[in-house]
């Protein structure tokens, strides 16, 4: 009869069981070995495990050391490389693996020497040095069944004091992995996504230096617990005194973002896992790195970008809280940037950038990072180009590296040799002059060569995008996204804070006009604080339900940001615009609830718009099949081209195989625009382009062949665009466009470029 799995009650009094025993182990004195073969008993016998088992990092393959349970001829014999097996896998995703059977997982690496094939069941944590995995203890019983999630934060606990344990007795080879990299001194180039824009030299400068946890088993747990207090009332204060400090010239969503942030360094879950992790028996330190190892865990296990960017921020708060409790404060920004510097970083939290003088940042190069992490929101409104996800960092780039950062093309030059210096000196000074030159059209007016007016506007998000609208000479904001403010935000923003937010962006525009988007989440724009759970299994989030569809359900939410709208414009023309309409009776039902809403605050005796003026994106392509029924309801139609492509093609614009795939220069787009162009033409509905197309020269150029003369762009589009527009003979272009659409060309593109090149259009290559 075996074994069956231990209570909750048992359980949770095993960690500190465990190392209760272990430190005696620790202190005794015998050899390594028999320490490890004295460890895998006591996890066993407190875990009620009838297999318990130590692999270690040796020579870069993971040898079994130490068993109870399996054959201990296969002790020192049993290897399995990095990726290989259960074992192998753990080590090298650094995750943690619970299978009730083990051999149905893909991963499954069967060893006969070792008599597993008695077990079913499956538990393995990674033992991590120095961020980096140098070992694998693992579990295994006869019967399927999971281990208890107690049992593995068991498990996971018991790993950090053998980390310590293996580190003393010099067991693994790490050392050796990391020296054969650094010894490299050769000329790098480093690739990674582009975070924030733009090109920065400087030397590297890492961020933190490793902070390496050498005392994980408390000898007073209180004492350690006053620690960790007294270090969390130290690290709040710095968080409130920088979030004080900070200033960007302009209020900015950035402010919202530091709030939220301060939200978490106040979180009592937090603070309430770290002391569980003390009682177990942990030092403080210990204590607040076990969190933070789950918290990584979790965080690969995340595929909500949004949540995991929130993860994000408090992997930065433990980082700030670990250095406090072990009194090794310093980080680069403490010490100051003697000369311009490139930031290395494994991530980084808002607060945290902001600590550094921005006359010496020149960039900042992340392992991770995302689009949507708080800290880009930040660099973005600082004028710090960031790159992120990229692989191998802290063993290619040395401190005082010379590095060349070029985050348009996603790149980062290591140690550069004086070639590549001279290419990237003259790229920079190419930007520079380019930027001067486009600047100096700022004020001049977006017309083409024979005359007519094109009218260039901005796409905007956030608070700090309106200065953009002063900085390029748009017209006005064509589409200001109000998703924005709901993903950056840990709750629901309430209606005070969005009529705010509406009301700065209409005074900074000044008397130019703002479209604003209704919300358009869900899908692939999760919130993690909104319960949508039948959406999260969507195999087709872009299709799923998200913008329109949702807020019609969700009518409280679209019911509060109509009121928001429409107070936050009093006096004002407010322009309404809704995302992702199907059908023509989703914009009714839209525009309806917009109207009762007016209605009710004329009743309460509030302020209102002088107008409230309606439009619909289009981006479903089978609205155009009904659109002769929308026009006479609308005041403006906008063609979202991003969605509207890949749904023309059935082509997810995020698959890395097919985002460069189908061209915006098309037969099939081309065709489909301007027959839009030929529906909307007599009718009073203006029409414009509000897609990542419209804010490429030469796409820009081939719309207004079709039509189109209102365009909203990101800003830093403007001004390439509109340099094209005033070396346009419009009129000639019109009158070769229906060939072209009649008869195109294999390379459509190709045939544009052409065009362009013949009759002088500035494309700015």
């Amino acid at each position: 009869m075996t074994n069956a799995p231990p209570p909750p009650s048992t359980a949770a009094q095993s960690a500190r069981e465990i190392l209760t025993r272990l430190h005696e182990v620790m202190a005794a004195r015998t050899n390594a070995q028999s320490k490890l073969n004295q460890v895998v008993g006591i996890i066993g016998e407190c875990l009620h495990s009838e297999v318990c088992s130590i692999y270690l990092l040796r020579d870069g393959a993971l040898e079994l050391y130490a068993t109870r349970g399996l054959k201990q001829e296969a002790v020192h014999v049993t290897r399995l490389g990095l990726g290989e097996g259960l074992v192998g896998t753990i080590a090298e995703q650094i995750e943690t693996l619970n299978l009730d059977e083990a051999a149905a997982h893909p991963d499954f690496s069967y060893r006969p020497e070792t008599g597993e094939e008695l077990f079913h069941s499956f538990a393995g944590v990674p033992i991590i040095r120095r961020e980096r995995a140098v070992g694998v203890l693992c579990v295994q019983h006869s019967d399927p069944r999971r281990y208890e999630e107690i049992e593995i934060e068991t498990l996971q606990t018991v790993a950090m004091v053998l980390s310590e344990l293996i580190a003393n007795a010099d067991l693994v080879d790490t050392a050796a992995r990391t020296d054969a990299a650094a010894a490299d001194q050769s000329a790098q180039r480093l690739t990674g996504q582009k975070l924030v824009d733009g090109m920065g030299a400087g030397v590297a400068v890492f961020h933190q230096p490793r902070i390496t946890i050498e005392h994980t088993v408390a000898d007073d747990t209180e004492a350690e617990r006053h620690r960790v207090y007294a270090a969390f009332d130290k690290m709040r204060e710095q968080i409130d005194r920088m979030a004080s400090q900070a200033e960007f010239g302009v209020g900015g969503e950035h402010e919202e973002v530091l709030e939220t942030y301060k939200m978490f360094a106040y979180d009592e879950g937090w603070s309430r896992r770290i002391n569980e992790a003390i009682d177990s028996g942990l030092t403080a330190e210990a204590a607040i790195e076990r969190v933070q190892q789950r918290t990584r865990m979790r965080m690969r296990q995340i595929d909500d970008p949004l949540l995991r960017d929130r993860m994000h921020d408090l992997e930065d708060l433990s980082n700030r809280l670990i250095r406090i409790v072990s009194g090794q404060m310093g980080t680069a920004a403490q010490m100051g940037l003697r000369q311009d510097s490139i930031l290395i970083a494994r991530n980084l939290g808002p607060a945290e950038l902001l600590e550094y003088d921005r006359r010496r940042l020149k960039g900042v190069v992340l392992e991770e990072g995302s689009l949507t992490a708080h800290v880009i929101i930040v660099a973005r409104a600082m004028g710090v180009p960031v790159i992120g996800r990229v692989r191998d960092v802290r063993t290619s780039i040395r401190e005082g590296d010379a590095l060349l950062l070029d985050a348009g093309a996603g790149t980062v030059q290591v140690r550069p040799t004086p070639a590549v210096q001279e290419a990237f000196d003259a790229k920079l000074e190419i930007s520079q002059k380019r930027r001067a030159n486009l600047a100096a059209l700022r004020d001049l007016p977006a017309v083409t060569k024979d005359g007519v007016p094109i009218e260039l506007m901005i796409n905007a998000g956030l608070r700090e995008d309106v200065a953009a609208l002063d900085l390029t000479g748009a017209r006005g904001i064509g589409l200001f996204r109000t998703e924005f403010q709901f993903l950056v935000s840990a709750t629901l923003p309430q209606r005070e804070r969005q009529q705010r937010l509406y009301r700065d962006v209409l005074d900074a525009a000044g008397e130019r006009p703002v479209i604003f988007r209704t919300v358009d989440i869900g899908g692939d724009k999760a919130l993690p604080y909104m319960n949508l759970d039948d959406t999260a299994q969507e195999e087709n989030p872009a299709m799923g339900w998200r913008a329109l569809r949702l807020a019609l359900e969700r009518e409280g939410l679209l019911k509060v940001q109509a009121r928001a709208l429409m107070e936050a414009a009093a006096g004002r023309t407010l322009n309404v615009m809704f995302p992702m309409v199907s059908e023509p009776w989703e914009y009714e039902a839209a525009r309806d609830l917009f109207v009762k809403q007016r209605a009710w605050l004329a009743q309460h005796n509030k302020k209102l718009p002088v107008a409230i003026r309606y439009g619909a994106m289009l981006e479903v392509p089978g609205l155009v099949e009904t659109l002769d029924l929308m026009l006479p309801h609308l005041d403006f139609l906008s063609i979202g081209t991003n969605d509207l492509t890949q749904f023309l093609f059935a082509a997810d614009r995020a698959h890395p195989r097919l985002a460069e795939r189908y061209d915006w220069l098309s037969p099939t787009v081309m065709r489909y625009l301007s027959r839009v162009v030929k529906l909307v033409a007599g009718t009073k509905v203006q029409l414009g382009v509000c897609g990542e197309m419209g804010g490429r020269p030469l796409e820009a150029m081939a719309l207004l062949g079709i039509g189109i003369e209102r365009l909203s762009i990101t800003p830093a589009g403007v001004g390439p665009v509109k340099a094209m527009i005033r070396s346009l003979d419009l009129a000639a272009l019109r009158a070769d466009i229906p060939a072209m659409l009649a008869r195109p060309a294999a390379d459509p593109r190709g045939q544009y470029l052409a065009w362009a090149k013949a009759h002088g259009v500035d494309l700015g290559e």
